[in-house]
C-alpha cells in the first residue's frame, strides 16, 4: 500500500490511482492544493502494485535515449500559429494523429476554468481545447486507462503532458505499443490549482461576470512579451503582460510549485517522450532569421516514432536544424529544477489571512537597485511551452 510521507517524491502522475485493482485508491487535496494518493485500508489487499508502479520510486523516469535531433520550427500557417503558445506545432502533430484514425489525450481548461484535465478527443475541431499553455497541474484523472484502452483496439494515441506525468503512463503501460506516441514538454514546474482556483475567483469578482475564455499566451503584445487575457461572459475582459500579472509573478518566482517540482526527477536530456515542444527562447541570438516575434518552437526529438512523426509535418512549417545543446542553454528548465523559494511556507501560511493579489505582490517585489530587465531575462531562461 502506497503512503506518501515525503512530498517531494511523489509529482502527482496518477500511475498507482490507476493501476490499483480494487480502485481503492483516491487523490485527496492538502493543504496546498495538490494531489496526493490515500488508499483505502480496509479494501487494499497488500498487491503491492501502488508502490512497483510508481516511476520515482522505482527509478524510472529516465530512458535511454539522449540527445537526438532538435529544430526551430514555425507552423506555415500564421492564424495557427498566433493562436499557440510558440511555433503552432502541436495542432499539425494532433491532426496527423487524428486522419489516421487516431486519438489525442491532452491537458484542457475545466468548463468554468478554475481546473485543468486530461481529456481524449478524436476530432480535429477539438484540438483548439488542448492548445496552448496551462500554468497550473493538470488532473490524469482515467486518461491513463482510456489510453489503454484505445491501444488494446489497435487505434493510434498521442499522449501529450508534462515529463512526470509522461513517466506515469509508460510505467502504467509497462510494456511497449507501436500505437502509442507521447509528446512532452519542456516543464517550468506545476503551480497549485488550488491557487489558480482563487485567482480566477479574483478576476472574476473584479469583472462581475464569469470567465469565457482565457489566455495565458496571448501574443497581441507579442511573443516574448505575451500576455494573460481573460475575457468575461459580460463583455469585459483582463489582460496584463506576464511581467505585471500577479499571478504570473508569482509562478516565475517559484512560489506555489507542487513541492516535487524543486527536486524533479524527469529534468533531464534523457527524456521518454518521442518528441519534447518548447518555446526557442534565444532564438533571436542563434537564428535571427527565425524569429518574428510571432513564435518560434524548439522540437526536440528522441526516437524513431518521434522522427517519422515530424517528417509527416515537415511539408507544413519552416524550419532548421539546431543541436539541441544549443537551444537548451536559453531553457534551462530542460534540465534543472528551480531552487525552493524561502517565502514559500509563509505564502501558504499566509495565503488564508490575506489579499492573495497583495501577497503575492509583496513576496514577488524586486529589491531597489534590480531592474525590471533582470526579471525579463529570467524569464525566456525558465519560462516553459
Amino acid at each position: 500500500m502506497i503512503e506518501i510521507t515525503d512530498r517531494s517524491k511523489c509529482n502527482g502522475c496518477h500511475a498507482c490511482y490507476s493501476i490499483c485493482p480494487r480502485s481503492c485508491i483516491e487523490k485527496k487535496a492538502d493543504s496546498e492544493g495538490f494531489l496526493y494518493p490515500r488508499a483505502d485500508k480496509e479494501r487494499c489487499v497488500e498487491c503491492g502494485l501502488c508502490s512497483k508502479v510508481c516511476p520515482i520510486e522505482n527509478g524510472k523516469s529516465r530512458s535511454e535515449s539522449g540527445t537526438a535531433l532538435g529544430y526551430a520550427v514555425m507552423n506555415n500557417d500564421e492564424e495557427t500559429r498566433l493562436k499557440s503558445s510558440s511555433g503552432g506545432v502541436f495542432t499539425l502533430i494532433a491532426k496527423q494523429i487524428i486522419n489516421s484514425g487516431g486519438v489525442v489525450v491532452g491537458a484542457a481548461f475545466a468548463d468554468d476554468f478554475r481546473s485543468v484535465h486530461h481529456i481524449i478527443i478524436d476530432s480535429e475541431n477539438e484540438i483548439e481545447k488542448l492548445r496552448g499553455s496551462k500554468y497550473v497541474q493538470s488532473r490524469i484523472s482515467d486518461t491513463y486507462k482510456r489510453t489503454k484502452q484505445e491501444l488494446e483496439k489497435g487505434r493510434k494515441v498521442l499522449f501529450t503532458g508534462t515529463p512526470c506525468q509522461i513517466g506515469g503512463l509508460l510505467s502504467y503501460l509497462g510494456k511497449p505499443y507501436d500505437d502509442l506516441f507521447t509528446q512532452d514538454i519542456v516543464c517550468h514546474g506545476v503551480p497549485s490549482p488550488m491557487i489558480w482556483s482563487d485567482y480566477v475567483d479574483i478576476r472574476e469578482k473584479a469583472a462581475g461576470s464569469q470567465t469565457s475564455n482565457l489566455s495565458f499566451r496571448n501574443k497581441s503584445t507579442g511573443w516574448k512579451s505575451y500576455s494573460v487575457s481573460f475575457e468575461f461572459s459580460n463583455g469585459s475582459n483582463y489582460m496584463q503582460r506576464s511581467l505585471s500579472d500577479n499571478y504570473m509573478k508569482g509562478f516565475l518566482k517559484d512560489i506555489y510549485l507542487r513541492p516535487s517540482c524543486y527536486s524533479c526527477a524527469f529534468k533531464t536530456k534523457d527524456r521518454q517522450s518521442d518528441i519534447t515542444l518548447a518555446d526557442f527562447w534565444g532564438i533571436q541570438t542563434v537564428m535571427p532569421e527565425m524569429d518574428d516575434n510571432k513564435g518560434t518552437s524548439f522540437v526536440w526529438i528522441h526516437s524513431e516514432k518521434g522522427r517519422k512523426l515530424f517528417e509527416e509535418i515537415k511539408p507544413q512549417v519552416v524550419f532548421k536544424p539546431v543541436e539541441p545543446d544549443t537551444a537548451l542553454k536559453f531553457n534551462v528548465s530542460a534540465v534543472k529544477s528551480v531552487e525552493v523559494p524561502q517565502k514559500r511556507q509563509y505564502f501558504f501560511e499566509a495565503r488564508n489571512n490575506a489579499d492573495l493579489e497583495k501577497l503575492i505582490s509583496k513576496l514577488t517585489k524586486e529589491k531597489a537597485g534590480v531592474r525590471l530587465t533582470n526579471f525579463a531575462r529570467k524569464v525566456k531562461r525558465k519560462l516553459s511551452r
